[in-house]
């Protein structure tokens, strides 16, 4: 196992069997995003995309939760740090610009990045930490949690993706439900929504999941990214562009090295070994 330094204790790294593991690691904030951790997973991010080692991405969160979205403590407060003088607030321009840029670079980026992210959900996510958690591709969750919107109890109405990736999953009018409640929803309605793809006992969620996100790393890394991209611009685009999408992606993974050994392992009658 490699340990991959992400800058602070409260995101941890690691690299076995090309699966890099990612726990945001505040369990006594319910792994809160802030002004620490959330800078540490947008650069991690950055890191295992261009890490040839890696090829899927498990993220989870320590203790029972996954992420209890943003540090509600620190929000409204304008306050300038100890010695600094007082700055004025941004205009609604400059926020919103900075807003935007921040989404993009984390839930946009794990949407679009070339390798795949299982979420495993030990506890509940909610409000920016079900956004992120729903930008994975696969989600495994613990069958004794929830997951929240979380956003309408404190008068918010949603960021870093959650209205566009909910939607996608349940359609509109339930996503406009879940989102204007705030309500709870358990791990039985979620497998049913389709907002997650497996439920497990908590005790099995670990091998559960890095067993699947095993599958992914150790499989045709090149065919699964064009399968990432292929899903995305399905949901995106028109039936022309997606087909003209996939006839790329086929065209250049026919010529890798994994198809190629995937059809002498087929003549063979043998599992292919990926990836050497």
């Amino acid at each position: 196992m490699t340990t991959i330094d992400t800058g602070t204790n409260e995101l941890l790294c690691d690299l076995e069997a090309g699966v890099a593991t990612v726990t945001l690691n505040k369990p006594e904030k319910r792994n809160a995003l802030g002004d620490i951790l959330t800078p540490a997973l947008r650069s991690i991010l950055l890191t295992l995309e261009a890490d040839a080692r890696c090829g899927a991405i498990l993220l989870t969160g320590a203790g029972r939760a996954f992420c209890a979205g943003g540090d509600v403590s620190g929000m409204g407060s304008n306050r300038a740090k100890d010695g600094d003088a007082p700055k004025a607030p941004p205009t609604v321009d400059e926020a919103v610009a900075t807003l935007i840029e921040k989404q993009e670079s984390l839930t946009l980026r794990m949407a679009e990045l070339g390798k795949p992210i299982v979420a495993a959900l030990p506890g509940p996510a909610a409000g920016a930490g079900l956004s992120i958690a729903l930008a994975a591709d696969l989600r495994v969750m613990a069958d004794d949690t929830f997951v929240t919107t979380a956003f309408r109890r404190i008068g918010l109405s949603g960021d870093y993706g959650s209205s566009w990736f909910l939607t996608r999953l349940v359609g509109p009018a339930v996503a406009k439900e879940l989102l204007m409640t705030g309500r709870r929803i358990p791990a039985e309605e979620c497998l049913r929504l389709g907002i997650v793809n497996r439920i497990v006992p908590f005790d099995d969620l670990a091998t559960e999941a890095r067993g699947l996100a095993l599958e992914l790393a150790n499989g045709p890394r090149e065919a699964l990214g064009y399968m990432k991209r292929n899903v995305n611009r399905a949901v995106l685009g028109s039936l022309r562009e997606s087909l003209a999408v996939e006839a790329e992606g086929m065209v250049r993974s026919v010529r890798t090295a994994d198809h190629k050994e995937a059809v002498r392992a087929f003549m063979e009658k043998r599992e292919p070994r990926f990836g050497q």
